[in-house]
C-alpha cells in the first residue's frame, strides 16, 4: 500500500479532475465522478494542511473544487476536454507551487 502523505498532490488532482470526469462521462453516473474528486481532496487536503494548516487546506480545497465548477461554462466555449485539461493544469500548478515544491 503507498504511503498516501508522501504522494505530490499535483499529480493527484490532476487523477481526481480528469480521472473524476472521464469516470462521470463514461459511467453516465456525475455522483462517481464527485466521488473520484473527493477521494483526491481528501488525501490532498492532509498534505496541504500539513504544509501550510488550515488556511492552505482551505484555499487549495477551494481553487480545486472551482476548477471543477468553471470548467462547466468553459467547456461551452472552448470544448469539454481543453477545459478539463486547462482547469486541470491551474489547479495542478497551484497545489504544486503553494505546497508541493515546499515539502
Amino acid at each position: 500500500m503507498p504511503d498516501l502523505d508522501r504522494l505530490p498532490t499535483a499529480p493527484l488532482l490532476a487523477v481526481g479532475l480528469i480521472g473524476g470526469f472521464a469516470l462521470a462521462q463514461q459511467t453516465g453516473v456525475r455522483p462517481l465522478g464527485g466521488a473520484a474528486m473527493l477521494g483526491a481532496n481528501a488525501v490532498a487536503a492532509r498534505q496541504w494542511y500539513a504544509v501550510g494548516g488550515v488556511p492552505l487546506a482551505a484555499g487549495l480545497t477551494a481553487g480545486y473544487w472551482t476548477a471543477m465548477g468553471v470548467s462547466h461554462p468553459l467547456a461551452k466555449k472552448v470544448g469539454t476536454w481543453p477545459s478539463v485539461l486547462g482547469v486541470t493544469a491551474v489547479s495542478a500548478g497551484a497545489a504544486w507551487l503553494l505546497a508541493d515544491r515546499r515539502r
